[in-house]
């Protein structure tokens, strides 16, 4: 039975990793439903106070290194609020438009359109701040990945 718990742990954290690059898989859930599973299979004991703290932390960071690289990776090229709700809609829609190829192009494509139609850019400009939101996205992504390794490298340390 070890081993499937094991599998089966495994499997929340690498659907966790998969929720990165699909923004409509909740990565912090499945982090965290890997945790209790492991204290739900095994024991709670390993999870104390200092564990808990640590982790919530960690997960304010991943919530706050999310929201970050998309406004300043908007901002820097010369984009507006307008610009980053765009670029968060194309984020959570261009997936299910283009399954692949959407997750880069969704968050392009609604901050152009939405600099273009709201803000009244030049079609230059908003070809610029599109570039941004997705560089944005892509350094959330890497940030993302390193504190989710940093939370089940911890999480590891614990339990093993």
């Amino acid at each position: 039975m070890d081993v499937l718990y094991w599998v089966i742990i495994s499997i929340m954290f690498l659907v966790s990793f998969v929720g990165l690059i699909f923004p409509v898989i909740p990565s912090v859930l499945f982090v965290m439903g890997g945790f209790l599973l492991y204290g739900v299979f095994y024991s709670f004991e390993p999870f104390n106070w200092f564990f808990w703290i640590i982790q919530i932390m960690f997960v304010l960071l991943l919530f706050s290194a999310d929201y970050l690289a998309n406004i300043l990776g908007v901002k820097k090229y010369g984009g507006t609020k307008v610009g980053i709700w765009g670029s968060t809609i194309g984020l959570l829609v261009g997936p299910f438009v283009l399954p692949f190829l959407g997750i880069i192009l969704g968050p392009f494509i609604g901050a152009v359109l939405a600099e273009l139609i709201f803000s009244r850019k030049k079609f230059n400009e908003s070809i610029k701040i599109g570039i941004g939101s997705v560089l944005g996205f892509i350094g959330s992504v890497i940030t993302k990945t390193i504190i989710q390794l940093f939370m089940i490298g911890y999480f590891l340390v614990i339990v093993l």
